[in-house]
């Protein structure tokens, strides 16, 4: 069971192989990215949004050093590798891909995939790649965020406990 979970984390070569033997499938490829730092309930049913939208859940992971960059030095609180394998292990999800840039562009340059994801706080034209993803006959879409739900708000509690 293991060897099928790590199986879904892949570099860039190989995850274009994949992806690329999908559409020749005529899979629809749906692509999402985010830090994924503390895995929760608002994660969990937004992946499960985003993969009902095609038939493979491609994962752009943020790499350790990218989400420290993003969201300060005491982040990511669960390393690249646990993270890789938490996500790995969701049904939703078919392929994981980490990414060292702070954005997930030339990811999705590369893998081109059939619809773009995002959570709600974004507008489909604001999305990163939006424009590549469009410009090749995709789709883009923002999905609603699960109000109470989010790694910041995990950690601000966890700090009043302490």
């Amino acid at each position: 069971m293991l060897k099928k979970i790590k199986a879904k984390i892949q570099g860039r070569e190989q995850a274009l192989r994949t992806v690329e033997g999908w559409k020749a499938q005529g899979l629809r490829v749906v692509f999402t990215n985010g830090c994924f730092d503390l895995l929760h309930y608002g994660h969990i049913h937004y992946l499960a949004q985003a993969r009902s939208l095609g038939h493979r859940l491609v994962i752009g992971l943020n790499s350790d050093a990218s989400v420290r960059r993003l969201k300060g030095p005491n982040r990511p609180i669960n390393d690249q590798a646990s993270r890789q394998l938490m996500l790995a292990a969701l049904e939703a999800v078919d392929l994981v891909v980490t990414f060292e840039e702070d954005t997930p562009f030339e990811l999705i340059t590369l893998l081109l995939p059939n619809v773009l994801v995002k959570g709600g706080d974004y507008r489909p034209a604001d999305i990163v790649g939006a424009d590549v993803v469009m410009a090749q006959g995709g789709e883009v879409k923002a999905l609603p965020y699960i109000e109470g739900y989010s790694t910041t708000a995990i950690e601000a509690k966890i700090r009043q406990k302490e």
